[in-house]
């Protein structure tokens, strides 16, 4: 019998692996999309007439996104649903007339990649263990309000036991299983909505590795804000930031509230049903471009906001192996068509460095643990790539001391480890 099963829930991708002795096992997941071993964490649902009139099919990962594109129009698309778990003013949003709050969207995702688990989500597991960040997303995170919407949507499993676990104690764990030599390690989480940091001291006794963990950090900040930094710097301006419109004898800017919402891949589809966007169409009518807000409109009225991540994601990674690049989005047309720069992009993000390093001194600081006592350092997750992120520990670290890997499966098969201890409740990170 399985004894732990760990679950990544993360911003951009969710991975479940399971423990077995002292080893464990990604779940894989088979759906209309394929075969994979990890969830893009978004969630699509679209109404389904051979299921009855009210009845709405739902789907998860790579499956969701298929099913947007394929049934353009017809679908409500969510993504990085994460973001929304620790913020009190995010109260649910409307799908098919019916109000989804967090917990019932976390339901759906897990009911939907349980069933896509088959029988590996089946077996009987003694505890769940999941992994939760530091810091949660959002300007003024409710941690408490988090744990217990997690709680709530995890209650419809049945799970004997639920543990919440930092996902950079997960990463770590996972880490530690090649270490050779005693050591003080340093996790950097890079997520899409958080960047994590824990400090653990790993000694080997008696042939068993143990783990102390010496402190924790994060802050809201990671690979979605940088996608947000290249959506305000090239595709806004086409669409209206920075533009006019006419109230009675004045000019007045256009709202820049508008390109935030935009620029957030988790807020686009909710920005549709909002009066906001009702205000938006009104506002073209005064415009002085009104072709830029027509543009605005066209996007979110046809769910390019998906397309349009995918454009701008590419053109970050790329950003990480060439000092410049083409970005380019069909639906704008050949207006969109623009060089961007490393130095301007590393320009664009520098506000969101300097939080990234802050959460970096502020975890070294409280735990007293100079940089030279740093044994190794471990960068996990998919922002870990870029060239700024690698210079800012390079600064502080010698080179020899930094490893990568594992981007999209550390955290889950450090969780599912963790459920094998005995002394878990020493792992456990309930709201402070």
């Amino acid at each position: 019998m399985a004894k732990a099963l760990g679950f990544d829930f993360g911003t951009t991708n969710s991975v479940l692996a399971a423990s077995h002795g002292n080893t464990t096992q990604s779940l894989s997941f088979t759906s209309s999309a394929g075969t994979n071993d990890s969830m893009r964490t978004a969630l699509s649902f679209m109404k389904h007439a051979q299921l009855g009139a009210a009845a709405v099919k739902i789907e998860a990962g790579q499956a969701a996104i298929q099913q947007f594109i394929d049934n353009p129009g017809e679908v409500r698309f969510l993504q990085s649903i994460k973001t929304f778990a620790a913020s009190p003013l995010f109260q649910g949003t409307l799908i098919f007339a019916r109000r989804h709050g967090f917990e019932d969207l976390m339901r759906s995702f897990l009911t939907r990649i349980a069933d896509y688990a088959g029988e590996g989500w089946k077996q009987e597991y003694g505890r769940i263990v999941v992994g939760r960040p530091v810091r949660f997303a959002g300007s003024n995170p409710d941690e408490s309000l988090a744990l217990e919407r997690y709680g709530r949507a995890l209650s419809s499993f049945d799970f004997p036991e639920v543990h919440y676990v930092y996902e950079p104690v997960a990463a770590a764990f996972y880490f530690a299983q090649n270490l050779k030599n005693d050591a003080t390690v340093l996790v950097a989480d890079f997520g899409g909505g958080t960047t994590d940091y824990s400090i653990i001291r790993f000694e080997s006794h008696a042939g068993e590795l143990t783990a102390v963990p010496v402190g924790h950090s994060g802050v809201g900040v990671a690979g979605d804000h940088f996608d947000f930094r290249i959506i305000d710097n090239v595709v806004s301006p086409l669409i209206g930031k920075g533009s006019q419109f006419r109230s009675f004898d004045k000019l007045l800017d256009v709202p820049s509230s508008y390109y935030a919402n935009f620029g957030r891949w988790n807020q686009l589809s909710i920005f549709k049903t909002l009066k906001d966007f009702a205000d938006l169409k009104q506002l073209v009518r005064s415009a002085v471009e009104p072709e830029k807000l027509e543009t605005f409109i066209d996007l979110v009225e046809h769910d390019e906001g998906y397309p349009l991540y995918q454009a701008v994601s590419a053109t970050k990674m790329r950003l990480s192996r060439e000092e410049e690049t083409e970005f380019y989005f069909a639906p704008l047309g050949e207006k969109s068509r623009r060089t961007v720069r490393r130095s301007d992009f590393e320009r664009w993000i520098a506000p969101d460095l300097a939080r990234i390093e802050e959460a970096l001194d502020e975890v070294l600081a409280t735990t007293n643990t100079p940089a030279g006592s740093i044994d190794k350092v471990f960068l996990t997750g998919g922002t870990s790539f870029v060239p700024a992120i690698r210079r800012l520990f390079e600064n502080r670290f010698a080179g020899d001391r930094i490893e990568s890997g594992g981007e999209l499966l550390s955290i889950a098969h450090g969780l599912a480890l963790i459920g094998e201890r005995d002394d878990i409740e020493r792992w456990t990170a309930m709201a402070a």
